[in-house]
C-alpha cells in the first residue's frame, strides 16, 4: 500500500492514494489553514470508521441477515500535549434493518473491534475503545 501527500497552498496538501484516488486536508485558520478540507486527525477516525462499518456490513451479509444500513457515529479524545494522539474512542453503531438479532450485530461489532480493522485496532494502541451498537427495525 502506498501513498503520495503534496503541499498544495497554504496549510493544505493532497494526497493520492495508491489505488488512484485523491483526497484534500487542510489546517484550521489557527494553524494557517483556510478550513476548506477536513483536518488530517479527522481523516484518521473516517478511515477507523470506514473500515470497522465495512466489517460489521460484510460479517452481517455472510450471516444472512437483512440489514439495510449502517452508520458509526465516533466521538474521540486528543491528549493535551503533543503528540496529541487520540486517548480515547467511542464508537457506537447504528445498524438498521429486517429482523436483525442482536446476538448476531454484536458478533459482528466485536469481530471488527478485535479480529478485523486493522484500522481501529491499530488505533487501539494508544486510545481507550468503546464500542456500542443499537438496532433500528425498518
Amino acid at each position: 500500500m502506498e501513498c503520495t501527500v503534496r503541499w498544495h497552498d497554504g496549510m493544505s496538501f493532497i494526497a493520492e492514494t495508491g489505488s488512484g484516488h485523491m483526497v484534500a486536508m487542510d489546517g484550521s485558520p489557527e494553524a494557517g489553514g483556510r478550513n476548506l478540507a477536513p483536518r488530517p486527525m479527522e481523516l484518521l477516525l473516517a478511515g477507523a470508521g470506514g473500515c470497522t462499518s465495512f466489517d460489521v456490513v460484510m460479517i452481517l451479509r455472510k450471516g444472512r441477515q437483512d440489514v439495510a444500513g449502517c452508520e458509526v457515529k465516533i466521538n474521540a479524545g486528543r491528549a493535551a500535549e503533543d503528540p496529541k494522539v487520540f486517548t480515547r474512542i467511542n464508537m457506537h453503531f447504528v445498524v438498521r434493518g429486517r429482523g436483525l438479532k442482536p446476538d448476531s450485530v454484536e458478533r459482528a461489532v466485536k469481530l471488527s473491534a478485535e479480529k478485523y480493522c486493522s484500522a481501529s485496532i491499530m488505533l487501539g494502541k494508544t486510545a481507550e475503545m468503546a464500542h456500542t451498537w443499537e438496532i433500528i427495525e425498518t
